[in-house]
This record gives structure tokens, sequence and C-alpha cells, in this order.
């Protein structure tokens, strides 16, 4: 599998029809539920994530989780260079790296949730020595949104194409759960201008703190993000050309991920911001994707807010967590894989040879 060719047509970026998950299935696994030892409905939200596992794997008792997969997208963004950040533009190389060597928070959490970590470099501004992560690669840094084109025609094509033929790969090698994680110095500022430009909200109430900026940081965040929607609400009706203007290599890659994740029936975990905003770009990219997605937590940006309010997700975990990287996602792992495994292994009343208490 080689990377991208940005000269294939805009035909090639088009996303087959996204079948839902199985409805029957679904309502079997809370028929099941029902049946358990236990007192019905107890399990809470437990139950409802099992039965939406059912759903996606299309039988009302569902397997174990088996592959899960924390996909990282490493890009850096221009707008970096706007003081955004409280970390500087040149924080994203190194904190690849660190992932690469297995130290960084995504590489503990997901080893303790059972999954497995592959990094991705798509946009980072290196030149790409690390060949086994670069393959994908689709530029050095993206565009400043605030006064330039994140992408090039030919560089949206090839980060979406990327996003797809890797969610390809992952599925063809046997991953059955997916979690999209991001990590780049800016992509918060990016994020808050795709979720202000999809849901109409303005860039004050979409800025939060993003890597611990101050409050000066704060100011030029919103700098940024109120120049950034202008360019961005002049092409919102196509989802291609948003990403372009105002998204950047990572997050089109991973919107392109996303929305193939949904065509191949699998399903995702969610992080937080960043991926929500390129879940919100895949739900247009491809309609009805978002039924195969959780999220896994509620960060503290206010932005992400929104994106759980506009695709109508209630998040797993309110932890506070802000890191990126997939850790919010990897720390709810653990409660996609209990839900699975009590519609599997907890015995029915009648097995156990406890009565109905409504009999």
């Amino acid at each position: 599998m080689g990377s991208p060719d940005p000269d294939r047509s805009l035909a090639d970026l088009s996303f087959d029809q996204v079948a839902q998950p199985d409805e029957l299935a679904r309502a079997e696994a809370l028929r099941r539920h029902s049946m358990l030892v236990k007192p019905p409905g107890s399990l809470g939200r437990l139950e409802e994530l099992g039965a939406w596992i059912a759903a996606c794997q299309g039988r009302p008792t569902p397997r174990p989780f088996t592959r899960a997969r924390v996909i990282v997208f490493a890009g850096d963004h221009g707008v970096a260079a706007r003081g955004v950040s409280a970390n500087p533009p040149e924080t994203t190389g190194e904190l690849l790296g660190t992932v690469l060597a297995g130290g960084a928070a995504i590489n503990v959490l997901a080893s303790t949730a059972g999954a497995t970590v592959r990094v991705v470099d798509i946009a980072v501004d290196t030149d790409g020595a690390e060949s086994a992560v670069s393959e994908f690669k689709v530029r050095r840094g993206s565009g400043s949104i605030d006064r330039e084109d994140a992408l090039s025609d030919a560089e949206v094509h090839a980060a979406l194409l990327a996003g797809r033929q890797i969610a390809d790969a992952e599925v063809d090698g046997g991953a059955d759960l997916l979690v999209a994680a991001d990590l780049g110095v800016g992509g918060s500022t990016v994020a808050s201008t795709l979720v202000a430009a999809l849901t109409g909200a303005e860039p004050v109430a979409v800025i939060g703190r993003g890597s611990g900026v101050d409050d000066n940081g704060w100011m030029r965040k919103a700098a940024a993000v109120r120049d950034a929607l202008r360019r961005a609400r002049a092409v919102l009706s196509d989802p291609v050309a948003l990403l372009r203007t105002s998204g950047g290599a990572d997050v089109a890659a991973m919107a392109g991920f996303l929305a193939q994740a949904a065509v191949r029936r699998t399903p995702v975990l969610l992080d937080g911001l960043t991926v929500g905003a390129a879940a919100l770009v895949a739900e247009e990219l491809a309609p009805g994707a978002r039924s195969w997605w959780v999220a896994a937590h509620r960060s503290s940006e206010p932005a992400h807010a929104m994106v759980l309010e506009h695709l109508d997700l209630e998040p797993l975990l309110d932890l506070d967590i802000r890191l990126g990287e997939g850790a919010g996602a990897a720390a709810a792992l653990p409660l996609l894989f209990m839900s699975a495994r009590l519609l599997a292994e907890v015995a029915t009343r009648e097995q156990a040879g406890v009565p109905d208490p409504e009999a």
C-alpha cells in the first residue's frame, strides 16, 4: 500500500453509502440484558453501550473485542506561529518521537486498556526521517488558516485518501474497534474554527485554554479563530473545501478515516476536540457515519461540548481531560470491553436457576 496519489480525481473522494447498525440486534441485546441475573436496567449505560456494540456487529450477543487500535494522526499547523499555544511549534516533532519511543501518556493508557497504538505522520514539520510512520505524509505543516488556505486542492485530496486507506488497512488487518487521535501544536485552534463554522458559533464561544495558554495567548487564539472563521464561512457548503481552507492535513486524514470506518461498519471511539471537529466534517462527507461512533469523554474545551451536541452523542466520561493524543478515548476503552463481555458472559436467570421476579 503506497502513499495516496494527489492527482487522483475528485470522484475518488466520494464515500460509499453508510449502512446503519443492526437495530434488530440492538433490540435483541437489550432483551437479553433483561434476562440476565440482575435487576433490569441496573447496569445503566453499560447496557446501552453493549446493545450498540451488538448493533455494530450485527449479532445480539457481541463478540469480545480482540484488536482495538489507536491511530494517532500527527500534523503541524501554521497558525501555531501566531502564539496560540503554550507550546512552541517544534513541540509536535518532539512529542511524535516520545510516542514512537513508547513514553507518552497515550502509550501507557492504551497499553493498560489492551489496545495498540499506530502513529501516522501526516503533516509534521520535519523531514519525515521516520519513514515507517511517514508513508502518508502530505506536507510539512499546514498553512496558517487565519490568512491562507491550510492545503492545496491536491493536498486535501491526498489527506482524505490517506485517511480512507488507513481505515481500510486497519479493518482488513483485523481491527474490530478503532480510536482516532490527534497530535499537533495549534490543533485546537484549527478545530475550534471548524466547530464554529459548522455550528454557527462565535469565536469567543469556542475558544478554551487548549494547551494551557494564558490570557494573552487566549486573546491571540480568539483573534486567529475570528480571522480564520471569516475565510471558513465562504466555503461552508463544501466539506472538502472547508478542510482545504480551514482544516489541515491531519484533520482531513482523520475525517477520511472516520467516514471510511463507518462505511466499513467498524465502531469508533471518538476522543476530544480535534477528533470531534474531524467527526463533524466526516458526517458531512458520509451522512449517517455518526451512528458508528461513541464519544469517549467530554473535554474541558467549550467547542467540544458543541461537537457532542451537534452529533447528538453523550460522552462516557467527564474527567476534565484536554490532552488529545487519544488519552480520553483510551481511558474509556475498558467500558466498551466490559459492555461487550457482560452480554456474552453473564448468566441468564434460566441458566442460573434464578426465578424471574415478574413471573
